[in-house]
């Protein structure tokens, strides 16, 4: 399901995937198709971890990688489930042939 709650968000940001929702910044977005394949791949993902470990392991991700880069925003970009989000999110059949656990590959570089 898609909602839209322009006061929900920081600076740049614009989606965001909490299951079962995906909350936009503006209405025109639910337009932008790599974008909600983005999110789409964000709520497999949370699924597939039945949702709490998801949001669990994606923070403790952004501390590890935010302290080891010393960038908060760098650190975001580098979380496994943010790569492979970005890494596929052109691909609009990658949800229906995406393997189980699929994020565990982009952990490092």
């Amino acid at each position: 399901m898609i909602v839209v709650f322009k006061h929900f968000f920081y600076k740049n940001y614009v989606g965001l995937s909490l299951w079962p929702f995906i909350i936009l910044k503006h209405d025109e977005l639910k337009d932008d198709t790599v974008l909600i394949n983005h999110e789409k791949i964000h709520l497999k993902q949370q699924r597939e971890l039945l949702i709490l470990p998801f949001y669990v392991l994606y923070m403790l991700e952004w501390v590890v990688k935010t302290l080891f880069y010393m960038d908060s925003y760098k650190g975001y970009q580098n979380i496994s489930f943010e790569r492979e989000a970005y890494f596929n999110e052109n691909n609009l059949d990658y949800i229906d042939n995406r393997r189980p656990l699929s994020f565990i590959k982009y952990l490092w570089h």
